[in-house]
């Protein structure tokens, strides 16, 4: 049986189609698989199959992401649905469930590796034990949409816009009318892809419930090892605690921007005259420019310095990464793990401002948090993060250093005049404190849009997301306006059921610094009250990669919390953040 299935996967490396099944009773696979050297086989199989699909797919979508070329998505397209064909087996995922269920009855006790690796496989063939043509369906959609992402710009008064246009429009212009064309420019994309998004969720859908899912939100949190009760409790708890600071730091935002752009009151407000397009970023508080500061800066320089003196270098990261704007690239931002063992590589498309900066420290934040710097002894399938929001919440982590002095000061950037330090400090507190609550209100949004948009796919989602929108951001819907807004965040479509995971990232960040404070500093004592900057202290890169780098996948995030910190996650230190 084994050679069987290993002529099969390697007719799909090559290409060749290959449709024979072999179905054997569950009771003799069930019987025939009760051993840790069993389960040993069948994942030393896997790796050997499916890891240069992975290494094939992942270039892929770098080529296709940096240029944009047909060939590029077509190549991407046609190597993801070799690797769903592979997962896709039924007899492979009938194996797979007889060694878990073995293990589960305490056949193979011994070996907490391979019992881990057995439950993540798991996962993957279950997500995919469907039919083909659905499959094949879902991949061709996706690949659809990103590349409509990829290649849209706004348009405003009959000019192509960037989106780092839209962005500096929204940020700078007094033109009212600009201001609300930009945007409505950059949303337009949402009514080119809508049609493909009712059809994608209705295919995740009823994938979903031929697994035995309500719909396709249950199954995705239960693949990522998270269920609905405690997500959404996190979610009501962060609710009540940031509803009265948000709508006391939102009112005066509000009165900034009547200020700054000559509105009559607050009641004038529409979503084109904050600063981001989704407001899941708070606009400029504070007298002092931070995207004056960065202007004049070499980021990556910058970025290479702060790394390399808390003792995780990224200059090798770097070199493989694409980071400034062509055309035809993706204008979003991302880190790519290519075969985790060590090629990871950045897309950014870099101007020197403020948002950058912060986003620069991100993605590279990612790059460190990778194959670079785990043991490639640790198994391959184990050689990743331990869950989306560890992977986020590193990020955030050094995304956040941006907004504070500490980090500013640290790199040489701060001011030496007193007034324009004091007024510097003012700023970052707010920047920080902003971008926390802001964006705890968006992630809102987001969570609940998608859970009832998945359960309810026929009702009225134009509506729904501006209820949301009003109730968490409290923001006015333009009068009259009915188009699929929704559908303009890239997330929604492509990311699907994952966006919650950058909040309770922030949660992340905010119990690891506190662990950094305590663990971290010279002479065993905490570091001072206040945002910590970290720049060149070293035991902050030897504390990250022994306490959440090293171990790769092995826990789940809950567990590599406890590991980590000492407590599992909680809330209670991203509130002390946003205080």
């Amino acid at each position: 049986r084994y050679l069987m299935l290993s002529r099969a996967h390697r007719a799909l490396i090559r290409g060749i189609s290959f449709t024979t099944r072999v179905n054997l009773p569950s009771t003799i696979v069930h019987n025939r698989l009760m051993s840790t050297s069993a389960a040993r086989r069948f994942i030393e199989g896997h790796v050997n199959d499916v890891r240069p699909l992975e290494v094939s797919a992942s270039k892929a979508w770098w080529d296709a992401s940096v240029t944009g070329s047909d060939e590029s998505f077509a190549q991407k397209t046609a190597i993801q649905n070799q690797l769903d064909a592979y997962l896709s087996q039924p007899a492979k995922y009938e194996e797979i469930t007889a060694i878990r269920e073995a293990i589960k009855k305490g056949a193979s006790t011994d070996d907490d590796i391979t019992k881990r690796q057995i439950d993540l496989l798991h996962s993957a063939f279950l997500e995919k034990h469907v039919p083909p043509a659905q499959l094949q369906r879902m991949v061709d959609l996706s690949n659809q949409v990103e590349k409509i992402f990829n290649t849209f710009r706004a348009h405003a008064d009959g000019k192509e816009l960037t989106q780092n246009e839209v962005n500096k429009i929204l940020k700078e212009s007094k033109d009212l009318d600009l201001r609300r064309k930009a945007w409505e420019g950059s949303k337009a994309v949402g009514g080119a892809i809508s049609p493909l998004v009712s059809e994608l969720v209705e295919i995740r859908n009823n994938v979903a419930k031929e697994l035995g899912f309500a719909h396709f939100h249950d199954m995705m949190l239960f693949l990522n090892e998270q269920t609905y009760d405690n997500l959404i409790k996190t979610f009501d708890d962060l609710d009540t605690m940031t509803r009265q600071p948000f709508e006391e730091l939102k009112a005066r935002i509000d009165a900034g921007i009547v200020s700054s752009l000559g509105l009559a009151s607050a009641k004038d407000i529409r979503p084109w005259h904050y600063q981001d397009v989704f407001f899941q970023e708070s606009p400029k508080l504070g007298n002092y420019d931070l995207d004056k500061l960065f202007a004049s800066q070499d980021l990556i320089q910058l970025c290479s310095d702060f790394y390399k003196g808390i003792n995780l270098p990224i200059d090798d990261v770097i070199a493989r990464s694409s980071l400034l704007e062509q055309k035809g690239k993706s204008p979003h931002a991302f880190c790519i793990d290519v075969d985790r063992e060590g090629d990871v590589r950045v897309l950014c498309n870099i101007v020197p401002n403020a948002y950058w900066m912060d986003t620069c420290l991100h993605e590279l934040g990612h790059s460190v948090y990778s194959s670079k710097n785990m043991s490639q002894e640790l198994p391959y399938l184990l050689r990743r993060e331990s869950h989306i929001l560890s992977t986020e919440g590193i990020a955030m982590l050094f995304g956040r250093l941006s907004k504070t002095v500490a980090w500013i000061d640290g790199m040489g950037l701060a001011p030496s005049d007193s007034a324009e330090r004091a007024s510097l400090k003012e700023t970052c507190e707010l920047a920080l404190k902003g971008h926390l609550l802001v964006f705890s209100r968006w992630c809102q949004v987001m969570l609940r849009f998608e859970r009832a948009m998945y359960a309810q796919p026929d009702q009225d989602l134009n509506k729904l997301w501006w209820d949301l929108v009003e109730k968490y951001q409290g923001l006015t819907r333009p009068e009259g306006r009915n188009e699929p807004d929704y559908a303009s965040k890239i997330h929604i479509v492509l990311a699907p059921v994952y966006y919650h995971n950058y909040l309770m990232g922030e949660m992340f960040a905010s119990q690891l610094l506190a662990t950094i404070r305590r663990e971290c500093y010279p002479g065993g004592k905490p570091a001072p009250p206040g945002p910590l900057g970290l720049v060149s202290n070293p035991h902050v890169g030897t504390f990250l990669k022994e306490k959440v780098f090293a171990v790769g996948n092995r826990f789940a995030y809950d567990d590599l919390t406890k590991f980590a910190t000492g407590e599992y996650l909680t809330p209670k230190y991203f509130a002390d953040d946003f205080k």
